[in-house]
Order: structure tokens, then C-alpha cells, then sequence
């Protein structure tokens, strides 16, 4: 259901935080999608472009103790969270400078400083991860947040719906984000479900809930606030729908070929101003008066950033074969 109070307005500086945020995903997307397609990138890459909005705004009100959890397309998580342009690249190298040691790829990203214990790409894997994080926090009498990242397609798991009755049953401090790109793979939500209301679903498990427009970067931060309050007061879980779309694939760097599935009608109606979310931002920082000269500085910024961690990731090493048995075996020499 929409949301029963309007967006609270974010202030310029807010506003330039969160359109830097946004814009640093979208552009390291971008040279991971060129690096993909120049044939430098061997593991699978789930892209993140045209859905910044939905981590910039939610991870703008998380603390570095509080957990997220994420899925197999969870870069835009990581760099939202905290996580840095260079070990996320190298992770993607599968080199030993990054977030997982060049042991988990471009869909097990790890930072334990800033509270990212993993993704996961098993579809709805992390959801019951997050309710038992949520479950430990409540036990610990802290006022952590844990916080599930998840597809349209997870609802159709069956764990995602016991998981969020148990949390519900239990009160527990934890926010289920379905960021609702309208496709699972290859497949459109119309062609899975009989109704595309995720947000009703949940009503019978007693969860507070909202649907809204996941590219308004004001509307995702206002309902992620009230929801993250929710959970640190204990007064318990929150889901929020939010509708969003991806530029890109299923997985890899096309933008119209998704599984064999040609999406290019969608793409139109996706990829103009009105929907863009990076592009919607900077109309409200107009808007707001800041000087274009505020925006190149980002631009700059960003740019420095992924040509930094690009320099990063090709100076670090792949590991020694050695060290493959390292965290699997006790005692590998036995």
C-alpha cells in the first residue's frame, strides 16, 4: 500500500550525499560492465544500474553495527554500506586484496568493519540469515539493526514467508527490503504471480509494510527511516516494497539480452529522466539551488575513486595455490 505520509524533503547537503552514493555505484557498475565486456572479468556479474536509489537510501540510516545482507547482485549494498571501490574490484579479480580474499567473487562480497557478513546468491538464502542476526541482537539487549536485501523472485521461497512470520511472532529488529525489479531472471512478474502487490502479502504475517517508488531517492530514505526507528525501538520488523527496474541483464554487461529474453520496450520507458534515479536526483538538487560546479566536483570524485581502486585491484596478487586449503581443513598438512 503507499505510503500514508508524503516523503519527508532531504536538505541539499542530504541530497549531495546520497546523489554521490548513487553515482559512485552507477559508475563503478559501468567500468565493471566495460572490464566484463573487454573480456578481463572471468567471474559472473549480477549488475546493480538504475536501482541506486533503493541502497543509497536505505543504507544512508544504518550505522557501521548494523547488518546487511545481500544476494548475487549486492555491489551497490557494498559500496552503499561503506565498502571501498578497490577491494570490491579485486574481489571481482578474484586477487587477495579483496573484501573476500579473491575467494568469493562478484556475489560473496564480505566487510566485517562495516557490518556486510555477506552475500549470498542463493535466491532468499540470507533472508532467514538476517531474521537469526536480528534474533542474537534482540537476545544481546543492543539496538543493532539487521537488514535483508532481496529480489521480487525471493517471495516465492518458502522460507522467505516463514521468516518474516517468525519475526513478526518475535518482534525482532529487522527490515526485509524487496527491491522489486518487475523480473526474476528472465521472467516478468506478470507471468509468476496472479497479483504484483508484494507489500499484501505480507499483511497476514502482521508485518508493517509499504509499496513505493523505489528511484525516489527522498521516498526510499523517508519509509527506510521510519523502518530502521521502528526496528532500534522494538517495535519490530518492517517490509517495504520497492519498485524499481535494472539497466542491465540478468547477469553481465548487455542491457537488452536478459537470459535470452529481449526486454528493449522496457528499457525505453526505464532508462529516460523521468525513471532514472541518479537523474531524478539531480533535478531536486537543482531545484535546491546547488551550483552545477557542486555536481562536477562529485563527478571528479568519483571518478578519482574508480581509477584509485581499478590501481588497487591490478597491483594485488591472485593467491598461491597453497593457500587454497586455508579455511577448509584444521589441519591441511595432517
Amino acid at each position: 500500500m503507499p505510503s500514508a505520509f508524503p516523503p519527508a524533503p532531504m536538505t541539499s547537503e542530504e541530497l549531495l550525499e546520497a546523489y554521490r552514493i548513487m553515482l559512485l555505484i552507477r559508475e563503478a557498475e559501468n567500468r565493471i560492465a566495460d572490464l566484463d565486456e573487454a573480456g578481463k572479468i572471468t567471474t559472473p556479474c549480477h549488475l546493480y544500474v538504475g536501482q541506486e536509489a533503493i541502497a543509497a537510501g536505505v543504507c544512508r540510516h544504518l550505522r557501521d553495527e548494523d547488518l546487511v545482507w545481500g544476494t548475487h547482485r549486492s555491489h551497490g549494498h557494498f559500496l552503499a554500506k561503506g565498502g571501498e571501490v578497490g577491494p570490491l574490484l579485486a574481489e571481482i579479480f578474484g586477487k587477495v586484496g579483496g573484501c573476500s580474499r579473491g575467494r568469493g567473487g562478484s556475489m560473496h562480497l564480505v566487510d566485517k568493519d562495516r557490518g556486510i557478513l555477506g552475500t549470498v546468491p542463493i535466491v532468499a538464502g540470507t533472508i532467514p540469515i538476517a531474521m537469526g542476526a536480528a534474533m542474537g541482537f534482540q537476545l544481546q539487549g543492543n539496538d543493532h539493526v539487521s537488514v535483508a536485501f532481496f529480489g521480487d523472485g525471493a517471495m516465492e521461497e518458502g522460507h522467505f514467508h516463514e521468516t518474516v512470520n517468525m519475526a513478526a511472532r518475535m518482534k525482532l529488529p529487522v527490515v526485509f527490503i524487496c527491491e522489486n525489479n518487475l523480473y526474476s531472471s528472465h521472467m516478468h512478474i506478470t507471468e509468476r504471480r496472479i497479483s504484483g502487490e508484494l507489500a499484501e502479502s505480507v499483511n497476514f504475517h502482521g508485518l508493517a509494510s509499504e509499496a513505493i517508488d523505489g528511484n525516489d531517492i527522498e521516498a526510499v530514505s523517508e519509509v527506510a527511516a521510519q523502518a530502521v526507528d521502528r526496528a532500534r525501538k522494538g517495535d519490530g520488523p518492517t517490509f517495504l516494497e520497492l519498485r524499481t527496474f535494472r539497466w542491465r541483464g540478468h547477469v553481465g554487461w548487455r542491457f537488452d539480452d536478459d537470459v535470452g529474453l529481449t526486454r528493449a520496450d522496457d528499457l525505453k520507458d526505464w532508462m529516460n529522466d523521468e525513471c532514472d534515479p541518479i537523474a531524478r536526483c539531480r533535478v531536486r538538487l537543482q531545484e535546491e539551488g546547488v551550483e552545477p560546479s557542486a555536481l562536477e566536483a562529485i563527478a571528479a570524485e568519483v571518478a578519482s575513486l574508480i581509477k584509485d581502486g581499478e590501481v588497487y585491484a591490478d597491483a594485488s596478487t591472485h593467491p598461491k595455490a597453497e593457500a587454497f586449503a586455508e579455511n577448509v581443513f584444521v589441519n591441511p598438512t595432517s
